[in-house]
């Protein structure tokens, strides 16, 4: 990855018609989050005001991008029992539902047959992938994103996101 390669805001901000984004871990331990999560398994409240300090920059991110006619997709594969990550992921769902993304799950075994890409990736118009590094620990890995444009890797990452999004229970639907 260059200096010059866009990151995850730069590449949203030029989608002009598609933003999916595909989740294939059980934990992740990110930044900001990992407090917010540890709260949560402390409590078991999770912050599910859109208007938070936590939540704004996200909800404004999304909604803009959705009121430019993007549409923008996520769609997570999990193990089941799921793990309290996913429990306290699915417990905030309702804020990117209300911020406009259209959001499924997909329990892993549902999900063997299908080529799926080694790490999480958001794809960007079915014409560039961003893909997520991130350590074992599930926290980010250095570089923390790749960009890829070949058509084959495009090709890839989109086949492996509709699969999983045909396949995927609606958030409404899915149960933890």
């Amino acid at each position: 990855m260059t200096q010059n390669e866009p990151g995850f805001n730069e590449l949203l901000a030029a989608a002009r018609h598609s933003a999916v984004h595909l989740e294939m871990r059980d934990s992740y331990g990110v930044g900001d989050e990992a407090e917010d999560f540890e709260n949560w398994k402390r409590t078991g409240q999770r912050d599910v005001d859109p208007a938070s300090e936590y939540w704004t920059p996200w909800v404004e991110l999304i909604q803009s991008t959705v009121a430019r006619g993007v549409v923008v997709r996520r769609a997570r594969v999990v193990s089941e029992p799921v793990t309290d990550y996913i429990r306290y992921e699915h417990a905030g769902t309702a804020v990117n539902l209300l911020a406009g993304e259209q959001v499924r799950w997909l329990s892993r075994r549902r999900a063997s047959d299908i080529a799926l890409p080694g790490n999480d990736c958001w794809v960007f118009d079915n014409e560039t992938v961003l893909f997520n590094h991130f350590s074992g620990d599930g926290n980010w890995s250095e570089p923390g994103w790749e960009v890829r444009s070949e058509a084959a890797v495009v090709r890839l990452a989109s086949a492996a996101f509709e699969a999983v999004w045909e396949r995927g229970t609606p958030h409404e639907k899915y149960s933890v």
